[in-house]
């Protein structure tokens, strides 16, 4: 009897385990790291989700196609931002030229060309001139791009980036921080399923309307 009872809470205990691993299918520690001292998003009232990483990763060019795939089809309310990191010199250039084109508006035209050169045709473009030239081949005026690139504008961009990256408390990259308050890392489909995961549990906080008094 007393083997039967011990088989029963033994049951039991896995049943309500399972039950447990169902409810969260992402652990905190292990799928991502929850931030001591969440950090402001940029736009109040939207679920933030920023990307860092440099252009030179092999890891952020291999997240790459699953960041855009989820773009293509991410809720209106979720405010995406990427965040070019600024952690030593030569990243630091490729973030200057990342923020010197965003702010003539041509991110999209050139982000996925310059992985593409990098990491398909090994072309090493991690300074302003390889940068200029590269970026004039997809129509950015280099006079305009040189102007910018040590401009006061994109400095504050990457003051802001290096500030960031020390609140989060990243090592490397890439990384995707959640509303400021969880960070994700890795390079595969799993790293969206995470946001995903972490945007909803973001969204149960937020507290539902006092029903209006009679």
């Amino acid at each position: 009897m007393k083997h039967l009872v011990l088989s029963a809470m033994t049951v039991s205990v896995m049943a309500m385990s399972g039950l447990a691993n169902a409810a969260e299918p992402f652990v905190a520690g292990k799928d991502y790291t929850v931030l001591s001292n969440p950090g402001k998003v940029e736009k109040p009232g939207m679920i933030e989700v920023r990307e860092f990483f440099w252009y030179g990763c092999p890891h952020c060019y291999r997240l790459e196609p699953y960041v855009a795939s989820w773009l293509a089809s991410k809720p209106a309310n979720i405010n995406f931002v990427r965040s070019p990191a600024a952690m030593n010199p030569v990243w630091e250039q490729n973030a200057r030229g990342y923020y010197a084109v965003d702010l003539m508006g041509l991110t999209n035209k050139v982000h996925k060309p310059l992985f593409d050169a990098i990491h398909q045709k090994n072309q090493r473009l991690f300074d302003q001139k390889s940068l200029a030239n590269f970026y004039q081949g997809y129509g950015v005026d280099s006079n305009k791009f040189n102007a910018m690139f040590n401009s006061f504008a994109v400095s504050g961009k990457i003051a802001q980036s290096k500030q960031l990256a020390q609140a989060y408390q990243l090592d490397g990259v890439p990384a995707l921080v959640v509303n400021g308050k969880y960070v994700v890392k890795g390079e595969d489909q799993k790293v969206i399923q995470v946001v995903n995961y972490l945007i909803n549990k973001e969204r149960a906080l937020v507290k539902k309307p006092a029903p209006a008094k009679k």
